[in-house]
């Protein structure tokens, strides 16, 4: 099984965890949500060793996203993710991060992704899930043989993500989540976009969000 290191980068005044993502076999890495503070994820990288293969987006948002379109020309690599329903918010980054007083660019990702896509680097492998709701484009980034995935801010400890900013859509969300985030694996670790990590079955059990979902929980 390919072991993936994670390396945690928290940035913005928003305390926004980027996620360095480093295959152990091949030292190959990927960058998700790098949403600013670039200096910062730059130094960690160097830290590691690692070689950024690619930078990942969970969803448009500019403290996810806002370091996107630097770090690219800095490292040289493509971006992926998130699903195009989110292409408004890229597209207004220097517009939207000037409202809470950091500074970004818009941008356009290489490769925009679909529900059943699977994302690379080195040898590590992510199946994705369009989980839309937050932002009509979010997306969550999936590795079963580690048992642990990346929801970007559609999942918190104790909390879901907000759906009253442009885009969000509060019952699409609370079908997206019970489809395609409370049908992974109870054990299954996540990392938030913001906040500590915790585990699909701890929010089954506690996230006072989730509870009796009046939605099925296999279909969106």
């Amino acid at each position: 099984m390919t072991q993936i290191k994670v390396v945690l980068i928290p940035v913005t005044p928003f305390q926004q965890n980027c996620s360095l993502l480093i295959c152990e076999n091949s030292k190959k890495a990927a960058v998700v949500d790098p949403g600013g503070d670039v200096p910062k994820i730059l130094r960690a990288i160097e830290q590691t060793g690692a070689q950024v293969e690619k930078i990942l987006l969970t969803h448009g948002h500019a403290d996810h996203a806002g370091g996107a379109a630097e770090l690219r020309e800095r490292l040289g690599v493509t971006i992926e993710g998130p699903q195009i329903g989110d292409k408004f918010l890229l597209d207004s980054q220097a517009q939207s991060s000037a409202l809470f007083g950091f500074a970004c660019r818009d941008v356009t990702p290489d490769r925009w992704l679909e529900h059943g896509d699977v994302v690379t680097f080195g040898d590590a492998a992510f199946d994705v899930r369009h989980c839309p709701g937050h932002t009509p484009g979010s997306v969550l980034f999936i590795n079963a043989p580690m048992n642990f995935c990346l929801v970007g801010d559609v999942l918190f400890q104790g909390s879901i993500g907000r759906t009253d900013l442009p885009g969000g859509d509060h019952a699409l969300f609370l079908r997206s989540i019970a489809a395609q985030a409370l049908t992974l694996d109870d054990d299954m670790t996540f990392i938030s976009g913001h906040g500590p990590m915790s585990t699909i079955g701890e929010e089954r059990r506690q996230n006072p969000f989730l509870q009796n979902l009046p939605f099925p929980q296999n279909t969106v």
